[in-house]
């Protein structure tokens, strides 16, 4: 089997792309998805062995892909993956910045150190990335880039960090899409809400209890699937969305809408679309 997309096949058929954080949920998701439509999936991550299985499981399913293990926030493994991405293949024509990462914490109890890693994870090193691959092949050749964001524009409980990091990303992305215009370089992002993905199942405690919960607060009655995001995804690196540029498709069932004074009504009626022939439900949600 193979990834079901709702995309023309061959669509990008040629072309080489770039998804950091591949190894597992929404960038393996969409890391098959990009390579089910033709393009050569080079994923990036810390965990060779992660990478491994998502670039075998690619390889089974017919498509093409390549691994480089790095940390998306060291400077100097960046650059030399990224001219190795490049040496290989030519030109980097599309890039996901999708690797980061976040664990719950009152902003009371959180320190310094906690606040600056992940900012640095899901901000920094998204930056770090999207230069080089600007300044080593887009510059030159032009590309898309899609960088991803989250749902937090009515602020982020017991997530300041990583709200903090998502907002300068949603900002990042406006400043270099006016920058690396000129160069046929487009810059968007997508920012997911509550995406039944692997990840739920690496939080514990009071959080983790929480998230059986997270769909009666959703307008639509449910999660969000990790096809509902690569689709997003592979919209924005598309030609398809060749006349946007510095915009932010949210994916998240409409919960920032949310008015205490109504009451939300019980529903059935959103069904989810799923094309990954590989998907599993978390843990944690009864998988």
């Amino acid at each position: 089997m193979s990834y079901r997309s709702v995309f023309k096949p061959g669509l990008f058929e040629g072309q080489t792309i770039v998804v950091t954080g591949g190894g597992s949920g929404i960038g393996r998701c969409t890391a098959h998805e990009i390579a089910a439509l033709g393009a050569h999936a080079v994923i990036t991550g810390r965990k060779q062995e992660k990478l491994h299985t998502v670039k075998a499981e690619i390889e089974a399913a017919g498509g093409t892909c390549e691994t480089h293990v790095f940390d998306i926030r060291e400077e100097a493994q960046v650059k030399e993956a990224v001219a190795a991405i490049v040496a290989k293949n030519g030109r980097i024509h599309g890039l996901f910045n999708n690797a980061g990462g976040q664990f719950p914490s009152p902003a009371a109890n959180l320190s310094a150190k906690g606040f600056e890693v992940v900012v640095r994870n899901n901000l920094t090193g998204g930056f770090i990335v999207s230069r080089e691959v600007f300044t080593q092949s887009m510059q030159n050749h032009g590309g898309s880039i899609v960088n991803m964001t989250a749902d937090y524009r009515n602020g982020f409980p017991n997530m300041v960090h990583t709200g903090a990091a998502r907002a300068g990303m949603a900002n990042l992305t406006m400043t270099l899409a006016y920058e690396w215009a000129a160069a046929g370089v487009r810059v968007n992002s997508v920012a997911p809400g509550w995406i039944a993905s692997s990840g739920m199942d690496t939080y514990t405690g009071e959080f983790k209890e929480q998230i059986p919960k997270l769909k009666g607060y959703c307008p639509l009655g449910r999660l969000g699937t990790e096809s509902e995001v690569s689709a997003a995804v592979c919209f924005l690196l598309s030609d398809a969305s060749a006349y946007m540029t510095g915009t932010e498709l949210r994916i998240d069932g409409g919960v920032p809408l949310a008015n205490r004074s109504v009451e939300l009504p019980a529903t059935d009626r959103s069904k989810p679309f799923n094309g990954f022939h590989l998907a599993k439900t978390p843990k944690v949600l009864g998988g």
